[in-house]
């Protein structure tokens, strides 16, 4: 796959992403069928396979359990990869709480970069609790990670935005943008669009529905509802397996949607 130049931010993305949540985290998760955490090596073959398929850029969370810790442990080419951290949400005991606060978000920025033995994450964004004008306007977090940028421990920074307002707003005042957009759910484009006339980043989440695209689940099916999203200005889409099988059908399919 051809890197992409993601927004102006001068980070090159693979246009897909390897989503993490499953090498860290099997509470409370919305997928079709039931997983089995995998185990070490399991995790290395399967990071070992995306970087050879060309595959540069992980998605992980501190709510994603150990998965930054795992990353950190198990990655190899450790500081080739792009990784994309985000902030505010903890998930513990089963469930999710967020804090949006100035000391909570550098000691979050911090504690990641010490679990994916980094000097810089390379994209940090906030991990919104669906209420995103709120957390502009009224926390701290935005300001903080622009400081955070400036002293040079992130690259590049944005919003795991929830709202049309919000993604819009996220493409007008930062560097990248991460909306929610498929087949089913076409809300958020006007984001995609505002993001694509300013140059910025734009990255995808829930492409596939959360694994409800597959024909398996009843859905559309993964080469139709990829081409449905690279129809549109966005540089990559997350999608997280563990499944190595899954893995090379769905580079296989980018390439083809891609003309590569």
């Amino acid at each position: 796959m051809e890197l992409r130049a993601l927004g102006s931010t001068g980070i090159k993305v693979s246009p897909l992403g390897l989503g993490t949540v499953k090498i860290g985290r099997d509470e409370q998760v919305k997928y079709p069928t039931d997983f089995k955490i995998p185990d070490d090596q399991a995790v290395r073959e399967l990071l070992d396979l995306a970087w050879e398929l060309g595959i540069n850029t992980l998605d992980t969370a501190p709510a994603y359990g150990n998965s930054e810790e795992r990353l950190g442990q198990l990655l190899p080419h450790r500081n080739d990869w792009v990784i994309v951290g985000k902030v505010g949400e903890i998930f513990e005991n089963g469930q999710s709480r967020f804090d949006f606060s100035a000391a909570y978000t550098r000691r979050s920025v911090e504690r990641s970069l010490q679990r994916l033995g980094r000097d810089m994450i390379d994209v940090v964004l906030v991990h919104s609790d669906g209420n995103d004008m709120d957390i502009i306007h009224n926390e701290a977090v935005c300001d903080t990670l622009q400081q955070l940028k400036h002293e040079g421990l992130v690259k590049a920074v944005g919003m795991s935005t929830k709202t049309v307002e919000g993604g819009v707003w996220c493409a007008e005042n930062m560097d990248v943008v991460m909306a929610t957009y498929n087949p089913v759910y076409t809300e958020e484009l006007p984001v995609l669009e505002r993001a694509a006339e300013l140059g910025k980043g734009v990255l995808i989440k829930k492409g596939l529905q959360s694994g409800h695209a597959h024909s398996a689940a009843g859905g559309s099916g993964v080469e139709q509802a990829l081409r449905f999203v690279f129809e549109q200005p966005v540089h990559s889409v997350v999608v997280g397996t563990i499944n190595p099988q899954h893995l090379r059908q769905n580079v296989a399919i980018v390439e083809r949607v891609l003309g590569k």
